[in-house]
């Protein structure tokens, strides 16, 4: 008889109850911000840890991220430098980001909103993600493991990431919104 890693909550298929660790290697943590306001520019932190607690029902569970932000990579080297600066992230002051989940609210469809406190550079503020429940899978070495995707929009100037340059055409070097991509594999601890 095959194992089954999810259960039946209210006609919706979600994760069974239990700590899980991310898997590093298979998790994604990326941002894509305006550049010239013309073209997206995506990077990524390669450096981060967290944990999901999945509840008896969903509600009941949380989540825990610290990204070291010193990781920076958008594949430019000049930029990362200038994202690590005092200017952005200020690594040398602020080494970490830091979400820890205040709620979440399961839909009908299986979608769910996860809300939590966010701070950078010692601003706290709330957001929320959207996320999906791409499902749960044993793993070749007797494992039991989750996959999660999320995404929200920030305004960076709120957690005081305010530096721009002014272009002569108008509008700025650097939008001011933000959007935070996650794609998370996370194993289940003993």
């Amino acid at each position: 008889m095959a194992t089954t890693f999810t259960r039946d909550y209210q006609g919706v298929q979600v994760p069974q109850a239990g700590t899980y660790a991310l898997d590093k290697g298979h998790t994604t943590v990326e941002f894509v911000g305006r550049h010239l306001m013309i073209t997206k520019v995506r990077g990524r932190f390669t450096d981060f840890d967290g944990q999901l607690v999945i509840g008896d029902t969903p509600e009941n569970s949380s989540v825990e991220v610290t990204i070291n932000t010193a990781s920076v990579d958008t594949s430019d080297e000049k930029r990362d430098g200038h994202l690590r600066s005092g200017d952005f992230l200020d690594v040398e002051n602020y080494p970490t980001i830091a979400f820890r989940s205040t709620s979440v609210d399961l839909g009908r469809d299986g979608s769910a909103k996860l809300t939590g406190d966010l701070t950078i550079k010692d601003v706290t503020r709330p957001v929320t993600l959207d996320v999906e429940f791409d499902g749960a899978q044993a793993d070749p070495w007797g494992g039991q493991r989750l996959g999660f995707s999320a995404h929200a929009e920030i305004d960076r100037e709120d957690w005081g990431l305010t530096w721009n340059v002014a272009l002569e055409t108008g509008g700025v070097l650097v939008g001011k919104k933000i959007r935070l991509e996650f794609n998370v594999e996370a194993v289940k601890q003993s």
